[in-house]
């Protein structure tokens, strides 16, 4: 864990591993909710960093939080969004091909993996999700496609997806969903928040 303090409000924890990310922007959510924080406004994870934002002392914030004990996360802890899937993705025989495995077990081996968003980004209602064990870690495509459809799950190294839009993208795609990703209208606007557990359940085409 190394703590840099960033201008005069901000601090930067850099981390090895998104495990440990996910562990800290727990504690430190925990910490927060119980008045130990301060006026800090904002802790926004992303793949091996958080920052908080609004801290009164970062340098003596920094100091403390070098110190925690930090226990890891275990896979009961945050909520649990569960999705519907169709698993009819392009991808899908390519995927099973990488696996090893038949096309019906990647529908399987996905549907029986909690996952968890890492964090958000690329597109509002994106979340980067882990998960998956690392020999099952696809590489993304050669080339890209310069459009990936609306509610397409996706993966890519150690995180799967869901597109929340039509956009470029260069993912293996494996199925689709009808779920809302985002929703400006819905509080909150979006479905997948950091630390919130994620099922992918396999429903009829």
């Amino acid at each position: 864990m190394r703590p840099l303090v960033v201008g005069g409000e901000a601090l930067l924890i850099e981390l090895d591993s998104a495990a440990e990310v996910a562990a800290l922007h727990a504690e430190l959510l925990r910490r927060r909710d119980a008045g130990e924080l301060g006026g800090v406004r904002d802790l926004v994870p992303a793949a091996r960093t958080v920052l908080l934002d609004g801290v009164r002392e970062p340098g003596a914030l920094a100091e403390r939080i070098a110190r925690w004990e930090v226990p890891p996360l275990t896979e009961t802890e945050g909520p649990l969004v569960t999705v519907p899937v169709r698993y009819d993705g392009p991808d899908l025989a390519e995927v099973a091909r990488l696996w090893g495995v038949a096309e019906r077990e990647v529908a399987r081996v996905v549907g029986e993996t909690v996952f968890r968003v890492a964090f958000c980004g690329f597109a509002p209602g994106f979340g980067y999700l882990t998960g998956l064990p690392e020999r099952l870690h696809p590489p993304r495509r050669d080339t890209p496609r310069t459009a990936v459809p609306a509610g397409s799950l996706a993966l890519a190294g150690e995180y799967a997806g869901v597109y929340p839009r039509s956009s470029p993208g260069g993912w293996q795609l494996i199925g689709t969903t009808d779920a809302v990703l985002w929703d400006p209208q819905r509080e909150p606007a979006a479905l997948f928040a950091p630390g919130v557990r994620v099922r992918f359940e396999e429903v009829a085409g």
